[in-house]
């Protein structure tokens, strides 16, 4: 038992939630952060370890607080230790989407995600919400820094290629970071996807993993759930949904008449495509800097989507003919190694 487990036992008995046996792993994380789940009286707690300074209890629970006023189903906190790092949340049970999505119920589901979003995108303003308006901003630099995860971490280092073709990739980051600038800018959840969202007793949705919530484009969250990386839809059907959510943004005055369907789509795979980057990179750096090769298994769908946008649209296609010739075929090869 590390000194950090032996300290939050400590702060949780002085809480009233005392550990009885061993700390249980709650789900993994793509994070430094930790959770458990404990038992409490007829029921259980959740208990995150959030080490500072990699991690921001604080942020967690403002947040976490600031979405429930919004109207989305986050968990309650219960006790918290900012200093420490270390909080009690309400537990939302082991029922993600991402068990219970299926054929049959997918348009549900995702309906309830999208009602979801389309009321927090609706209800909040950037510019009058005080929380809102202190939330960072998706801009030109993140983007591009976000992006070049990608080839930090699966181009040189997981796959080993030292020379990386600047003349494709620069022009194609500048590419997606235009598209994503041109866009309409709302709250942003950040990692809305099949794992961050729970089913809960009575039909409710729960939301989790808000806490590293922007400001930026208004399809970014809709690829982020649509453009899952851990489960996939047909094409079509994902079109069908997100041009069902271009009418209602339109409905809710977050866009103008003149962003027609095309044009949505455009920004909403080229997000989709940037997110994708750099989910692909950090999942490499999850291997190579932090020993967790767990989401190497990811990967492949992960580039399979930027694959399947590039192929969609000419201004793309010198990345897509790259990722074909230079980086796909060598990831089964170097997946688990």
């Amino acid at each position: 038992m590390d000194s950090r487990n032996t300290q939050l036992i400590a702060w949780l008995a002085q809480v009233g939630y005392p550990v009885r046996g061993p700390l249980t792993a709650a789900s993994r994380d793509a994070s430094f952060r930790r959770y458990y789940r404990v038992p409490y009286k007829d029921r259980s707690v959740v208990v995150m370890d959030a080490p500072p300074p990699r991690e921001d209890a604080g942020r967690f629970v403002r947040l976490a607080r600031w979405f429930a006023k919004q109207g989305m189903r986050t968990p309650e906190v219960l006790a918290v230790d900012e200093a420490r790092g270390f909080v009690v949340l309400e537990d939302f049970g082991r029922e993600h989407y991402y068990q219970a999505l299926n054929r049959d119920n997918a348009d549900r589901l995702y309906g309830q995600a999208l009602d979801a979003l389309i009321d927090v995108q609706r209800r909040v303003s950037l510019e009058q919400d005080p929380v809102a308006r202190a939330l960072p901003d998706y801009d030109r630099a993140l983007f591009l820094e976000e992006m070049g995860l990608f080839d930090e971490w699966l181009v040189a280092v997981h796959l080993g290629m030292k020379d990386t073709d600047w003349d494709v990739l620069r022009p194609a980051y500048d590419l997606l970071a235009d598209s994503a600038l041109e866009q309409p800018r709302v709250v942003v959840h950040r990692d809305l996807h099949c794992r961050n969202l729970m089913c809960l007793p009575g039909g409710e949705l729960g939301v989790l993993d808000f806490q590293d919530a922007a400001r930026g484009p208004v399809t970014y969250d809709l690829a982020s759930l649509l453009k899952d990386c851990y489960v996939a839809w047909p094409r079509g059907q994902v079109r069908d949904w997100a041009l069902a959510y271009r009418v209602r943004l339109l409905e809710a005055r977050l866009l103008t008449a003149d962003v027609d369907e095309a044009r949505f789509l455009r920004w909403f795979d080229f997000i989709g495509a940037q997110r994708h980057l750099k989910a692909a990179g950090i999942f490499a750096r999850l291997k190579h800097r932090d020993g967790r090769d767990e989401y190497l298994e990811d990967i492949p769908l992960t580039l399979g989507y930027v694959a399947e946008v590039c192929a969609c649209y000419p201004d793309l296609r010198a990345l897509g003919d790259w990722l074909e010739t230079h980086v796909r075929p060598h990831i089964a090869l170097r997946l688990f190694s």
